[in-house]
């Protein structure tokens, strides 16, 4: 199936919603999809924090993965590893193989051979350790857009504040990339508009939002879909 570019909904989009699916099961990300989700998140060779849950390698799934990229024509994206270790080129060559057009992975864990991986979209994270200002344009270097998970696990789950709001607009001003906000905190559909407002160019909803079943993730990512209808 040809797919549309991450690159794309972010441009064309007030604000785009990427749905970080907790285990990759096909059935999940398909009421991700009913629901409206632009963009979807999966993860190989992860011990995931947040969800309390563990990725094996792409072997695992590729089954689940070919019936996923079948049904979704938007961008799809895969975290591969959780570790500097853990990411083996064979195994992005066989997540292209399967669809996927762009990854998703923490600067620290980020092999420099994956700049040259011309087939991907690349987005990257940084954690509250980052300096932004160290930042700066970073499109040039052929990055596609920056997740900025910045929550110290400890207040994962917390409400967000109008000191996360400071935090991101002052991030989105300090680069030449798309932003996009993971819900390390426990968002609302009601945070949108401030988000948007903030500058920011996503919201990537994972396990502390949608939770970890069909109903649950097609109730949350619809309630965020209207909110972002309205912008």
């Amino acid at each position: 199936m040809l797919s549309v570019s991450l690159e794309k909904i972010l441009e064309k989009n007030k604000m785009s919603l990427i749905v970080s699916i907790p285990r990759n099961d096909p059935a999940l990300a398909y009421a991700a999809m009913r629901a409206g989700a632009d963009a979807i998140k999966m993860h190989v060779n992860v011990e995931h924090w947040a969800s309390g849950n563990s990725f094996a390698s792409t072997e695992a799934y590729v089954e689940s993965f070919r019936d996923i990229r079948e049904q979704f024509s938007g961008p799809l994206g895969v975290v591969p590893g959780g570790s500097f270790e853990a990411i083996k080129a064979n195994e992005l060559k066989k997540l292209t193989e399967l669809g996927f057009n762009y990854f998703s992975i923490y600067a620290h864990h980020m092999p420099t051979w994956m700049l040259e991986l011309n087939k991907y979209e690349k987005t990257f994270a940084i954690t509250s350790d980052y300096s932004i200002e160290s930042l700066g344009n970073i499109h040039d270097l052929g990055i596609t857009a920056m997740e900025a998970s910045i929550i110290q696990a400890n207040e994962y789950g917390s409400p967000l504040t109008f000191k996360d709001i400071l935090a991101y607009r002052y991030i989105v001003q300090n680069t030449d990339v798309p932003v996009m906000i993971p819900s390390q905190r426990l968002l609302l559909p009601s945070d949108v508009a401030p988000l948007h407002t903030a500058g920011v160019n996503a919201v990537m909803l994972g396990a502390v939002v949608i939770g970890q079943t069909e109903e649950s993730i097609e109730r949350a990512v619809a309630s965020f879909k209207n909110e972002l209808d309205k912008l």
